[in-house]
């Protein structure tokens, strides 16, 4: 059963949004919150699996609930809630550490999938979106130097392609194709990535990539 957590402000979209989980057998909602402050008390209080997180809310806004809840509450993972594809919000969320994030008229079926995919420890969103996010905002970046960040040193020179390629928008069978491997193999070699940088999802692949100057900024259209 996953447990779920409803951050908005608007009292009708968390009234939808619960009869449409509610409906499903493999969910449940264990609590509803109509502000940051109360979203991050209840993630530590219920601990739910995911917490759907409107970015606008009054007070403290769903960012900074989301900073609070991955640092406070490690095993709740968060969705975030934008009003369109590319937003700056989108952006700062995943850089707080959301596992990805979804328009607000996201169709519902669509909704229920990100949510059990972020509850399996997957990103809601392809390491493509992601990428387009982050190269739309990249100049809001402290961008480094890859050779500077310790962690990279405990991967192998196998782990650090594969770290490329997915930071690059590749999907474990087109990595698989790249590098001439078997795609279970980059499986695993992706599940140490994660472990050793300390990393929760692809989405978070792609933006230590970023952070550690491993991608740069590219063409505007990407």
């Amino acid at each position: 059963m996953i447990r779920l957590l409803i951050a908005d402000d608007e009292s009708l979209l968390r009234m939808a949004f619960r009869m449409v989980f509610e409906a499903e057998p493999d969910m449940e909602v264990a609590g509803e919150a109509d502000d940051g402050e109360q979203a991050a008390r209840l993630a530590r209080h219920l601990r739910p699996d995911v917490v759907l997180m409107d970015v606008r809310m009054p007070g403290l806004d769903g960012i900074e609930a989301t900073r609070r809840i991955v640092r406070d509450s490690p095993r709740s993972r968060v969705l975030i809630l934008t009003t369109f594809d590319l937003d700056e919000y989108a952006f700062a969320g995943l850089k707080a550490g959301a596992a990805g994030f979804l328009p607000k008229n996201t169709r519902p079926q669509e909704l229920l999938s990100a949510i059990r995919n972020v509850a399996e420890g997957e990103a809601a969103l392809s390491p493509r979106v992601t990428r387009r996010v982050l190269e739309r905002f990249a100049p809001q970046m402290t961008q480094g130097h890859a050779e500077r960040d310790e962690r990279l040193t405990q991967l192998t020179v196998r782990e650090h392609e594969v770290l490329v390629q997915v930071a690059r928008g590749l999907s474990n069978a087109e990595v698989a194709a790249a590098l001439h491997l078997a795609e279970a193999t980059v499986k695993t070699h992706l599940s140490r990535v994660l472990v050793k940088l300390g990393l929760r999802d692809r989405a978070q692949v792609v933006v230590f990539a970023y952070e550690s100057g491993l991608i740069r900024p590219a063409t505007p259209d990407l």
